[in-house]
């Protein structure tokens, strides 16, 4: 178990560097959001898809939501 401790904090800051790299390059994304696409990479997902599908769903959503104001 003394090995769990320390494989522990380095993952958490790894994340918190990843984080820290999102915040500076506008990312958008969360702690919970980064950490599913770090995960996702790990199992063999190609990044740039998953950027473009991250991308594509962003506006999707703003479309949803421009249509919502307008009808509004």
């Amino acid at each position: 178990m003394a090995s769990v401790a320390p494989n522990l904090s380095a993952v958490r800051e790894t994340m918190d560097v990843l984080l820290e790299i999102s915040r500076l390059l506008n990312s958008g994304l969360d702690m919970e959001s980064l950490s599913i696409c770090v995960r996702l990479c790990e199992q063999g997902i190609n990044p740039e898809a998953l950027s473009s599908v991250i991308k594509e769903l962003r506006k999707a959503s703003d479309s949803l939501k421009t249509s919502e104001n307008v009808g509004s």
